[in-house]
């Protein structure tokens, strides 16, 4: 692997907020040193930024990337194969915008993770949980109403698999962690793509939800919750889940519950206004765009009662199909209500912090996994600079120019 010297750049202390102009150089996939005047190793590749700015690669928490279409329902027929040929396509353009390390919220499994892994397919690092648990019924239970017959593992490419019961659910957890899952992920709520539960619905009992938990704690992995309502994201903290999706109509009772459980909330607002805007051109079905407008609007203010409450919050998307293009503009709607700095950290050092590699990801400190983003502007002064990626210049990837 060649040395990389970046020369010249503003480089952004995540933890402090302050820049320092100077150089960064990559060895080995790693950050070897930050300073002024580095000498370049012999044979090193050297890239002048003439005073760029620099951040750590950015995190997207919530990715689906076998999401080609928001028709969910429609995927468990398509080809494993046509599916991963849309994945890496999606992959790619998410490298692109800057996200070196994604959280696949359910879809991706081992196969594209070791793909990316060993470059078959150009993308983010990812962090996969396979199939989504959920209920009969819930939120990743696809089967219109006159389907009686399901497949309960969900083989081909579908989000979700259906188990009920303490005894099945600890099965299926146990099932994705013995395919190497970084995270088992629950349906503990209605959701706007699924066609027969309420979105103020409770999924899983208590027990069931328990019994997740503790399957996940035993491999020393950790739940991510699909939660809207307060009730629902109560029930999934008390019953030891770590990491809640979206939370959009949490209230303030909820915060203290954060607190108390040092849980992560990942918010994923860009969705619901492409879904709102462009969900019906993309395959969502009329039922489920129906649906969107219950947590559009309080989604925002949800993301504000967390921010203020210091709630750990990290940077999450959501997006389906064609609508994967708008993965940036996550940064610009938490504008409104935070601060460019905290918004920054919500897609470096907190969500590495959530996918359990803080201080290898989310940085710019010697030692670090080389994951970098040069960006023409200054994020701290207009957070707009990193919603658009045509602002972006060079990514960097485990040390590697991989756009730019």
């Amino acid at each position: 692997m060649t040395d990389l010297l970046l020369r010249c750049g503003n480089l952004l202390d995540v933890e402090s907020g302050d820049y320092t102009e100077g150089d960064l150089l990559c060895a080995d996939g790693r950050i070897a040193e930050t300073g002024r005047g580095l000498t370049a190793p012999e044979g090193a590749r050297v890239v002048d930024l003439a005073g760029a700015t620099v951040l750590p690669g950015l995190i997207d928490a919530h990715v689906h990337v076998t999401a080609a279409t928001a028709d969910l329902g429609a995927l468990p027929s398509w080809s494993p194969s046509y599916a991963a040929a849309h994945a890496a396509q999606i992959m790619g353009r998410m490298l692109d915008r800057g996200f070196t390390t994604v959280r696949d919220a359910s879809g991706a499994d081992f196969g594209l993770a070791d793909a990316q892994a060993e470059g078959l397919v150009r993308g983010p690092r990812l962090m996969f949980c396979g199939k989504a648990l959920s209920q009969t019924g819930g939120h990743g239970d696809t089967r219109p109403r006159g389907t009686r017959v399901h497949d309960g593992h969900s083989c081909c490419a579908g989000l979700g698999r259906i188990a009920d019961g303490v005894d099945a659910v600890r099965a299926a957890a146990r099932d994705e962690l013995r395919k190497g899952a970084h995270h088992i992920k629950v349906m503990a709520g209605g959701g706007v793509a699924s066609p027969t539960d309420r979105i103020d619905s409770t999924q899983y009992s208590t027990g069931e939800l328990r019994a997740i938990a503790e399957e996940a704690a035993a491999a020393n992995r950790y739940v991510a919750a699909h939660a809207y309502t307060g009730r629902s994201v109560s029930r999934a903290l008390q019953a030891g889940i770590r990491s809640i999706e979206h939370g959009n109509l949490i209230g303030a009772d909820n915060i203290a519950e954060f607190l108390e459980h040092e849980a992560f909330l990942v918010p994923t607002l860009v969705t619901y206004w492409a879904l709102q805007a462009e969900g019906r051109d993309f395959g969502l079905p009329q039922q489920s765009w129906r649906k969107v407008d219950e947590v559009l609007d309080a989604g925002l203010a949800a993301l504000e009662l967390a921010h203020r409450g210091g709630v750990r919050i990290a940077y999450g998307t959501d997006l389906l199909g064609g609508m994967h293009r708008h993965q940036n503009q996550e940064f610009r709607i938490r504008g409104e209500v935070q601060p460019p700095l905290e918004i920054i950290r919500s897609a470096t050092s907190t969500a590495a912090e959530l996918i359990g590699m803080p201080g290898r990801l989310g940085t710019l400190r010697a030692g670090a996994l080389a994951d970098l983003v040069v960006l023409d502007g200054d994020p701290l002064a207009d957070i707009g600079v990193l919603a658009d990626p045509d602002n972006i210049r060079t990514v960097v990837q485990h040390g590697v120019l991989v756009r730019g």
